[in-house]
């Protein structure tokens, strides 16, 4: 069971979280939250001016509310508030979402009631999940939109996911979970929807899976150099380190581990071939270069889900600050470079794949077909992955120079930070795709290097995909196949599969 206390979530734990791993709350949390109430409800009895707490919200925060009208002021909020439309995000990432958002509260800095909290965690617990539509975020304040279709369901409104992923009304859903929904007091809509968590959950699991996919790309390129007969000199550890990039060593030394002991790599070191092309020769630099950036966000989605992105601010003796902590920039701009650095993971590969199906250069079949004419063999997964390149080059468009007015201009720049988050995990399942079908073309090119054994890596790589992907011998219709591959990359059994057999980095 995983422990919230704001301060020490990890990615990994946020993906596990997603996947269904129950959770409990730190003690100390807690009772920084109940003191931090007290002071809600003592600012509430002297009738103080404070934003989102006694006055209306957004250019509205002059409009002084009757005390009698509070609690109506933050349901009205959540409800007017839910205006998302489009597609549902999935359940993993809102599970990620309220994840996120119980952490930021923790901090005992947003005024809600342990109640609050509580019914939140309970929620998760029991798999009591909010529908809630993609669309209708600019990313400031905060994720607005998508956060109160969540806190509907808090409410008993709204509606939730069923287990078979189709809407369902909340009320029920929480009596079934034995889960009372609750009624909000002063200042507790506006911690709810006020922050990043939407755009932050999204980013977040893209990141995790966006660094094993950067290792199934190294298996993946490993057995296509492989089986291309390519040289291993780029990847000499001395060659390297001339340009120490941590990235760039890192790949050069999985693709020299994976390719130990093969027997295909060592029938043509004598060869008088001078040099490779560049999606051969410059795995590490491009690999390694998209790992850099892949660690620079991690790091800002771990400072990120351990933050408050709350507004206002209540600190102990009454003091109080609206700042802006609920602008998504920084998940903005490292949503659109985590979006840049996959897709090139997938720019590279599509051209490995070209490289291994077209005969003038492979020195195979053409397109790996076993009776080429009669069969087209693999030509069409080409087509595929340079139609999901092609998508990804339109998405990798950064969202985050984008901003546009909102709320009467009192809020007049906006992060898009949400729009970019969504476009991140986008490109990530593309070139997931991407690189299960160079791994197909791969294992398809090995059929014609047999018997030579491959290497310590890639031959477990290649055993585990003929599992999942028949040998093409005769056309067929390919879907399944693509799809197969795909979950072994997306699901990690590529990785951890091969990582029983070598350690890869």
């Amino acid at each position: 069971m995983i422990e919230l206390n704001g301060k020490s979530l990890k990615t990994i734990d946020l993906l596990k979280i997603a996947q269904g791993e129950k959770l409990k709350i730190s003690a100390d949390a807690l009772e920084k939250v109940a003191a931090c109430r007290e002071t809600v409800e003592e600012l509430v009895s002297q009738n103080r001016v404070v934003y989102g707490v006694t006055t209306g919200f957004g250019q509205l925060c002059n409009t002084r509310i009757n005390p009698a009208d509070l609690e109506r002021l933050q349901v009205n909020l959540i409800r007017s508030h839910a205006t998302g439309v489009g597609k549902p995000f999935s359940r993993e990432e809102v599970r990620a979402m309220i994840a996120i958002r119980i952490n930021s509260l923790l901090h005992g800095v947003s005024g809600v009631r342990p109640l609050v909290v509580e019914t939140l965690l309970e929620m998760l617990n029991r798999d009591v999940i909010p529908f809630v539509p993609e669309q209708g975020s600019v990313g400031s304040s905060g994720d607005l939109a998508p956060l109160s279709h969540i806190m509907l369901v808090l409410l008993g409104e709204g509606t939730a996911l069923g287990k078979d992923e189709k809407p369902l009304p909340a009320k029920p859903e929480l009596e079934r979970a034995g889960i009372k929904p609750v009624i909000l007091q002063a200042k507790e809509g506006l911690a709810l929807i006020n922050g990043t968590s939407v755009m932050t959950g999204v980013l977040a699991l893209a990141s995790e899976r966006g660094r094993q996919l950067a290792r199934a790309a190294d298996i993946t390129a490993a057995l296509t150099l492989e089986v291309l007969k390519g040289s291993t000199a780029p990847f000499d550890p001395e060659f390297i380190a001339l340009r120490p990039y941590p990235g760039m060593i890192a790949v050069a030394r999985n693709i020299n581990t994976l390719l130990e002991n093969s027997q295909v790599r060592a029938s043509h070191v004598d060869c008088n071939k001078v040099q490779d092309a560049y999606s051969l020769r410059c795995i590490p630099q491009v690999h390694g270069a998209s790992r850099e950036t892949l660690n620079f966000v991690q790091e800002q989605v771990t400072r990120e889900i351990n933050s408050v992105t709350d507004n206002p601010i209540i600190f102990s003796g009454e003091k109080i600050i609206s700042g802006g902590h609920f602008h998504g920039q920084p998940m903005a701009l490292a949503s659109d470079y985590f979006g840049i650095a996959i897709s090139e993971l997938g720019n590279i590969s599509e051209r490995r794949i070209d490289r291994l199906l077209n005969p003038l250069i492979s020195g195979l079949n053409p397109f790996l077909a076993m009776n080429p004419g009669v069969n087209s063999g693999l030509m069409i997964v080409q087509y595929t992955a340079a139609a999901l390149v092609s998508e990804n080059k339109i998405l990798t468009h950064p969202a985050s120079v984008d901003s546009i007015p909102t709320s009467a201009y009192q809020e007049d720049h906006v992060s898009m930070g949400t729009i970019a988050a969504r476009k991140g995990a986008r490109i990530l399942d593309h070139v997931v795709q991407i690189i299960a079908i160079e791994l197909i073309c791969a294992a398809q090119a090995y059929e014609f290097v047999k018997p030579l054994a491959l290497g310590r890596g890639t031959g477990p790589a290649y055993e585990f995909i003929r599992r999942n992907v028949p040998q093409l011998t005769e056309d067929r219709i390919m879907t399944a196949d693509l799809a197969n591959a795909k979950q072994l990359i997306w699901k990690g059994d590529l990785v951890d599969h091969v990582g029983q057999f070598v350690s890869l980095s």
